[in-house]
C-alpha cells in the first residue's frame, strides 16, 4: 500500500513538473501562416506586388531569417519557419513586405520551441 501511494505522489510530482515547464520553454522560431486577403487591387496592381514580393521574400531567406517556406495546398497563402524568437519582429519583417504594404496578406504568428515534456528524460 505504501508503494502505491509513493507511486501516486511520484505521479503528482511529474504532473507538476509538465505544468510548470511550459513557462520555462524558450521560443526559438515563429511559425508564420499567411493568408490572402481581398485587397481590392486590379489583376495588373496585383501582378506588379507580386514581381516585387518573390525579391523581398527571398531576401529575408538570404539574410537568415526565413529558415523554411512553404506553399499552402490550396493555394491561398504560404507558411514560413522564421528564425526569429520575438512576434513582434516577426510581424514587423512581414508587414513589410510587398504583399503586408498592399494589405494583400494577413499573418497568424505562432511562437514554437523545443518540447519540454522532454527535459524529464534527461533530468
Amino acid at each position: 500500500m505504501e508503494s502505491q501511494h509513493k507511486s501516486m505522489a511520484n505521479a503528482d510530482t511529474q504532473a507538476a513538473t509538465l505544468t510548470a515547464e511550459p513557462s520555462s520553454n524558450p521560443v526559438t522560431r515563429i511559425i508564420a501562416i499567411g493568408h490572402l486577403t481581398e485587397s481590392g487591387l486590379s489583376p495588373t496592381d496585383r501582378h506588379s506586388v507580386m514581381l516585387q514580393e518573390v525579391p523581398a521574400t527571398l531576401k529575408l531567406y538570404l539574410d537568415g531569417k526565413i529558415d523554411q517556406w512553404f506553399a499552402k495546398p490550396d493555394q491561398t497563402g504560404v507558411i514560413f519557419i522564421l528564425n526569429v524568437t520575438d512576434v513582434e519582429e516577426a510581424k514587423n519583417l512581414l508587414e513589410a513586405l510587398p504583399l503586408g504594404i498592399a494589405g494583400m496578406m494577413e499573418f497568424d504568428l505562432i511562437p514554437v520551441g523545443p518540447l519540454s515534456p522532454l527535459r524529464m528524460l534527461i533530468s
